[in-house]
């Protein structure tokens, strides 16, 4: 499980993006890098990161799942993600 910091963090970053997503675009399309600049570091696409649904890992997430590894071994063992399966031969 990760720090309740971290994913308090990112779901901050989340937020301003979401906020300033709209303003951010406009900026780009009509060149003003200075306006760009101006606004909070916190705002950009690049600042946020995947995390896992049910621990917040940041680490080994698995996009078309949206789990971590570990998670998603788990609920595959149990049989709870369809088409899934452990391998054996």
């Amino acid at each position: 499980m990760a720090r309740k910091s971290l994913i308090a963090r990112q779901a901050k970053r989340e937020k301003l993006y979401d906020q300033y997503k709209k303003l951010r675009e406009e900026l780009k399309a009509a060149g003003d890098y200075e306006a760009l600049q101006k606004l909070p570091k916190n705002s950009s696409s690049v600042r946020l990161h995947n995390r896992c649904m049910m621990t917040g890992r940041a680490r080994s997430y698995y996009r078309k799942f949206g789990v971590s590894r570990l998670v998603f071994r788990e609920k595959a063992l149990r049989g709870e993600i369809p088409g899934i399966k452990k391998s054996s031969w």
